[in-house]
């Protein structure tokens, strides 16, 4: 990652995306869909001398026009049906029209798992710099999740686009309308597409969004890699970029084991289901449930981690994370909590992403104290 220009940005290689792309990965929590595909389509278009500038939001003036994009759908349909790479480009260009003014830079809505490169792909198609910020510091499976939309920005105008080269605009009356129609939409045009919403001036995002986020989620996927490539524990290496990290700090392995029963389904345009892991040797049994994310964590029936804390499924060996929809029979995994941005802690985000919006059981309790975390 080297730095450039007086705008405080800094130009990222293919190696800052690998990077980049499995701290995404962690911070889905086992949402946001599967990196790899966004991270070969970046791939080739750096190949072609593309470039990806990364920005600190608060460099940005305060009119500066900047638009938070990802996808919506059910994550086990984006595997099947790959994108054909107009899609964000052409939902940017139609905000464009309805705003009447260029966008000056673009950012992820999410950034967790695949969510967070989208809008490095799209800065790169349409020429703009990416802000270094998000709207969750996670992944959340519906789009009124979001910090913006507990501080009262308007999701609409909301632009959808497809494969086809369908685009659905939205106008609505609130967020949660918007996150409904959005849905359906997305169900009728194939079960995944394309979205931006939340779109704003700087001077709000400033205000708003969670900032560093995707130099958190960079940080994560480096010290995991420099770990193996050290031949020194990944996981304590996690842990420690998680400590330093902006806006997560507690952190741990929940549990230890092999899944050995996994349901899931596509329902209504989500990915929902259940991973259940047992400890080798027996004994022990630790159950995730899941809504495109993991929301709820039970070891032997007993709350360990509740949403919107971070509870991702992890390879045991690599430190790599396995999304929902990649979840198999018979993988031998670690799973690992941490917190959630603070800002996603208080009672007025608890009421919009907490247990009560999963009719979970509640009420919430942070994943420290749930397992004596210091």
């Amino acid at each position: 990652m080297s730095a450039s220009s007086a705008l405080k940005t800094y130009s990222l290689g293919i190696d800052d995306v690998a990077d980049l792309a499995r701290g995404c990965a962690f911070l889905g929590s086992g949402g946001g869909g599967d990196p790899h595909t966004t991270f070969m389509e970046i791939e080739a278009a750096l190949a072609d001398g593309g470039v990806i500038e990364l920005i600190d939001i608060a460099s940005l003036p305060d009119d500066a026009f900047v638009a938070p994009c990802g996808w919506i759908g059910a994550p086990t349909i984006s595997v099947e049906k790959l994108p054909s790479g107009r899609e964000a480009l052409q939902g940017l260009r139609r905000l464009e029209q309805i705003a009447g003014r260029r966008v000056d830079a673009v950012m992820p809505v999410e950034v967790g798992g695949s969510n967070g490169l989208a809008a490095l792909l799209l800065g790169i198609r349409a020429g703009l710099p990416v802000a270094d910020c998000d709207g969750m510091g996670r992944a959340f499976p519906e789009s009124q999740m979001v910090i913006f939309n507990i501080r009262g920005q308007q999701a609409a105008p909301a632009i959808l686009t497809d494969d086809k080269g369908n685009c659905v605009v939205l106008e609505t009356v609130d967020n949660v309308s918007e996150e409904r129609l959005a849905r359906a939409a997305s169900v009728i045009l194939g079960g995944s597409c394309h979205l931006i919403e939340y779109a704003a001036f700087a001077r709000d995002m400033k205000a708003n969004a969670l900032r560093g986020t995707i130099s958190d989620a960079l940080s994560i996927g480096r010290s995991i890699r420099l770990a193996r490539e050290s031949g020194r524990d990944p996981f304590a290496a996690l842990f420690e970029a998680l400590k330093y990290s902006r806006q997560f700090d507690h952190a741990g392995v929940l549990f230890d084991g092999k899944i050995v029963d996994l349901q899931r389904e596509t329902r209504n345009g989500f990915s929902v289901g259940r991973a259940v892991i047992d400890a080798f040797g027996g004994g022990q049994r630790l159950e995730v449930e899941f809504k495109n994310e993991n929301l709820i964590a039970r070891l032997n029936g007993e709350v360990r981690a509740l949403v919107p804390d971070i509870i991702s499924i992890l390879d045991r060996e690599t430190a790599e994370t396995i999304v929902t929809e990649c979840l198999k029979y018979g993988q031998r995994v670690k799973v690992v909590g941490a917190s959630a941005p603070q800002a996603l802690r208080t009672a007025e985000a608890l009421a919009v992403l907490g247990p009560d919006a999963f009719r979970l059981p509640g009420p919430y309790r942070s994943i420290a104290e749930l397992n004596g975390w210091k």
